[in-house]
């Protein structure tokens, strides 16, 4: 009896075990379907992720994995992750620690030097994994390549730097203009009354030398308000279609002849595009930064001038706001001391000078930058300490072809004919010092305060007034609509356009409508006999 008992609980037993056996061996299955399920995903998904033991040995990782660091050709399963980077900083074994002990750790972006010796930067997580008693099993890290986001951005910023200095640039262009304008105007009623000093007095009036001087210091203040105006991009007065190659070349030779010191070098491309420029401001541009180079090398040096066609993209240009197409770029290098980042940040603010008080305006570059961006151009610079530098200008190209210039000979003790002219402008002190001028050189005179007045004046008499000296900047009535004007008055009206300052090519804007020249404020006597002499018969 109590063997067939313990038979059948013997028996009992028997099932029991297999049942657990049976069982044990599904969730062995599982765990084991589980774990490769596991490695199939880490090993497919798309970011790169690798597990690894206490030992910071290799269990399993991603495909991503591999192709991130460069290690397709390599089975890493079972390898010390230390093994296989060998140059990890110190810093990242140290989190790998900190991990290990149960911490999870996040960094947004850091440099990552590469096995091939580039550097990228990544995002990395870390984070413990544990096993079924709860102890920590190893870690898994996770990293993400961020090095193109990080470039997006870095342009980002950059073009934003570029944008914003652009505007603050236009506010102090706006500024300097309406200086130069008006200190224009103040110069032209000391230049007029010098100049009337002058012509009734003697060479050996005791005077005569300190009223020339007084002219001579009129000019170098009008070269002063000449930087300010092109620094304020007040107008293109003179454009026509020029070759630059041809702009280079004199402009460098006049300078190499005074800097005898420095070699000059020209690469010259011989199919460069033309261009539309006022030469006598690229002129300005081009001396400008001769002689930027030429401080930078007081001992002597190198000056390399080089000019290519270019076709620029839409990307490159927006911080500029300019239009892709093709430009031609002119590049002048020198060997000189170069610049660090920080004096590049401020090169082209109008008044910054790193020379010593006293020894520079700090305009030369202020006016660059103007002039090219009056031009629908750009100037660039790069410079490393020690190194030189090299500035980069870019021009629109013009598909029109270069007219030979016929340049007209004129006596120089020839005199206009007589003229009845309607000179106009709201300065009262210029109006005063002009008609003086203008009777002085034999011309019955006319004088209107403002654009209302000098179209009522020529209402009243249209075949009376030969000539009229029109103002382009008076309140109420600017240059242009009086031109018009007048124009709808008589259409045969002359028109010499005079300024101190000219907003954004309004100058030309006029000029292109039938204008028959521009006086630039403030102008000699000779100037303006001269400019009387070049305009058309009637």
């Amino acid at each position: 009896m109590e063997s067939a008992q313990s038979k059948e609980v013997l028996q009992q037993r028997i099932t029991e075990l297999e049942a657990e056996v049976d069982i044990a061996c599904r969730v062995r299955q599982e765990l084991e379907q589980k774990e490769e399920l596991l490695k199939l995903f880490i090993a497919h998904t798309p970011a790169a992720v690798a597990m690894c033991d206490l030992d910071m040995c290799y269990l399993t990782y991603s495909r991503r994995w591999e192709l991130d660091y460069g290690l397709e050709d390599r089975d890493l399963t079972g390898q010390c992750h230390y093994d296989i980077f060998q140059d990890i900083p110190d810093k990242w074994k140290e989190e790998h620690r900190q991990c290990l002990a149960g911490q999870s750790l996040i960094n947004e972006e850091e440099d990552f030097p590469r096995l091939n010796g580039t550097l990228d930067w990544v995002r990395r997580e870390l984070h413990p994994w544990r096993q079924p008693d709860g102890k920590i099993g190893g870690l898994i890290m996770f990293t993400e390549v961020i090095t193109g986001r990080k470039k997006a951005e870095t342009e980002k910023k950059r073009a934003e730097d570029k944008f914003h200095q652009a505007q603050k640039m236009e506010s102090i262009g706006i500024l300097a203009g309406g200086v130069a304008h008006d200190f224009n105007n103040l110069l032209m009623g000391i230049q007029g009354r010098t100049s009337l000093v002058l012509m009734n007095s003697e060479p050996s009036d005791p005077h005569y030398e300190h009223l020339s001087k007084i002219e001579e210091y009129i000019q170098s203040a009008t070269s002063l308000t000449g930087q300010l105006l092109g620094f304020a991009r007040g107008g293109k007065y003179e454009v026509k279609t020029s070759l630059m190659n041809e702009l280079i070349r004199k402009s460098v030779d006049m300078f190499g002849r005074t800097k005898k010191e420095i070699s000059l070098h020209l690469k010259l491309d011989d199919s460069l595009w033309s261009v539309e420029v006022d030469t006598a401001q690229i002129d300005q541009v081009l001396l400008n930064l001769y002689i930027n180079a030429g401080q930078a090398m007081p001992y002597g040096g190198d000056l390399y001038l080089q000019t290519e066609n270019l076709e620029l993209n839409q990307m490159y240009l927006k911080p500029y706001g300019l239009d892709s197409g093709k430009y031609v770029k002119i590049s002048v290098t020198d060997t000189g001391i170069g610049m660090d980042e920080k004096t590049m940040k401020r090169i082209f603010d109008p008044f910054f000078t790193t020379k010593e008080l006293g020894r520079g305006t700090g305009l030369g570059l202020a006016s660059v930058y103007g002039i090219m961006k009056n031009h629908r151009g750009l100037v660039n610079v790069y410079s490393e300490p020690g190194n030189g530098s090299t500035f980069n200008l870019y021009l629109p190209a013009s598909d029109k072809k270069v007219m030979e210039e016929q340049t007209q000979i004129v006596g120089e003790t020839e005199e206009s004919s007589p003229l009845t002219i309607l000179l106009v402008d709201d300065e009262s002190f210029i109006q005063d010092v002009g008609q003086e001028i203008l009777e002085h050189l034999g011309h019955q005179v006319l004088v209107a305060g403002n654009g209302m007045e000098a179209v009522k004046k020529l209402e009243e008499s249209p075949a009376a007034i030969d000539l009229v000296i029109l103002d382009m900047i008076m309140p109420e009535m600017g240059g242009g609509e009086v031109f018009d004007r007048l124009k709808s008055v008589d259409p045969d009206i002359r028109v010499l356009l005079s300024s101190g300052y000219s907003i954004n090519g309004q100058a030309q804007n006029i000029l292109d409508k039938g204008c028959v020249g521009f006086i630039q404020k403030p102008f000699t006597i000779n100037q303006l006999r001269q400019k009387l002499r070049e305009i058309p018969s009637r």
